[in-house]
C-alpha cells in the first residue's frame, strides 16, 4: 500500500498536550500509544484515524515504550524514572499488574514480548529485565522479575545508554541500540552476553526504538528526524544500512509499530515550547 493511499490517513492525531512516545500495534487495526508525562494509554484506529484515551493517568506512573501481547490482549508498558512495569488489558484499559523491576531513578525504556517472556532496557543500567510468561502468555508473580546483566561487548557509556529492543520469533537473541554511541547488539537473552552487530563502521546514533521484520532492522534515530533501515546478515551478527526512511512530518519521531507495508512514526516533538498544550501526531511512511 503506498503511502497516497486514502484508505488509511498519512497523520494520526493525538489528543494535544499528549506528549507520545511508544507506539504498539494490537488486535485488528487498532494502535496504541502512551504518554511520557501522564502515563495515559490512547487507543486509536489505523483505518479510520478516530480513537480516545484509553488509561487514564494514573499518580506516579508514566508510559516509555509499549508491547502488546495478542495471546492476552495485554499492554506491556515500560515505566521510566519509575523502576516498573506496567500491564493492562488494552480492551479494558484495567491494571492488570504492576511489577517493580528496579529502584525509582534508574529508566526502564522500552519492551519486547516474546512467546516465553517479555523483555525491558534500561537506559541507566547495564541490564535488562525479564519476566517469565507462561501458556497463553500468563503472567507471573510479583517475586518472578529476572535482572540480566548485560556483558560481553556491551560499552556501557555515562549519559543515556541502551533504549529500544526487539527479537525475532524463535525469540534465540535480543537485538538492542545504545542511543549515544549509536551501536546495535545481538544479546543472548539467557546469559546476556551481547555482541556488536557490524554495521561496516557506520552508527545509528540517536537511536531510539527498533522494529525487527525478518532480516530488516528498522531505527528511529529521534533528533536526526529519520528511520535508517539495517540489513542484517544470517545470525545478525552483521548488517548494512541500506537507506534512510524521511518524512517533512518528522518531529523527533521517537519509536514506530509497523501495519501491512507501512510504519507508524511517533513524534514526540522533544524541545517543543509548551509541550503541555502542543499538537502530537503520528506519521504514517512506507516502508
Amino acid at each position: 500500500m503506498s503511502k497516497s493511499s486514502e484508505t488509511f490517513p498519512d497523520v494520526l492525531e493525538l489528543p494535544d498536550g499528549f506528549q507520545p512516545e511508544g507506539i504498539v500495534t494490537g488486535r485488528g487495526d487498532t494502535f496504541f500509544v502512551g504518554s511520557l508525562a501522564s502515563g495515559d494509554i490512547y487507543r486509536g484506529d489505523l483505518r479510520t484515524g478516530d480513537g480516545k484515551v484509553l488509561v487514564e493517568g494514573i499518580d506516579d506512573r508514566v508510559a516509555i515504550g509499549l508491547s502488546h501481547d495478542r495471546r492476552s490482549d495485554y499492554l506491556f508498558v515500560a515505566g521510566g524514572e519509575t523502576g516498573e512495569a506496567f500491564v493492562y488489558d488494552a480492551e479494558t484499559g484495567d491494571t492488570v499488574e504492576e511489577y517493580e523491576l528496579t529502584d525509582p531513578g534508574s529508566f526502564v525504556n522500552d519492551v519486547v514480548v516474546t512467546p516465553t517472556a517479555a523483555y525491558f532496557t534500561d537506559s541507566f543500567r547495564p541490564f535488562l529485565y525479564r519476566l517469565p510468561l507462561g501458556p497463553a502468555g500468563r503472567l507471573p508473580n510479583q517475586n518472578a522479575v529476572e535482572e540480566i546483566s548485560l556483558g560481553g561487548e556491551f560499552d556501557f557509556v555515562s549519559g543515556f545508554n541502551t533504549n529500544g529492543i526487539d527479537a525475532p520469533p524463535s525469540t534465540k537473541y535480543l537485538i538492542i541500540v545504545n542511543s549515544t554511541t549509536g551501536l546495535l547488539y545481538r544479546v543472548d537473552p539467557e546469559s546476556g552476553r551481547a555482541t556488536e552487530i557490524d554495521l561496516g563502521g557506520e552508527t545509528v546514533r540517536n537511536g531510539d526504538g527498533i522494529l525487527l521484520d525478518g532480516k530488516t532492522l528498522y531505527v528511529v534515530r529521534n533528533r536526526d528526524n529519520l528511520i535508517a533501515v539495517v540489513e542484517l546478515e544470517p545470525g545478525a551478527t552483521q548488517g548494512e544500512v541500506v537507506r534512510e526512511i524521511t518524512d517533512p512530518e518528522f518531529d523527533v519521531p521517537t519509536t514506530i509499530a509497523e501495519f501491512g507495508s507501512n510504519l507508524y512514526a511517533v513524534n514526540a516533538r522533544f524541545g517543543t515550547d509548551n509541550p503541555e498544550s502542543a499538537e502530537y501526531d503520528v506519521i504514517r511512511v512506507s516502508k
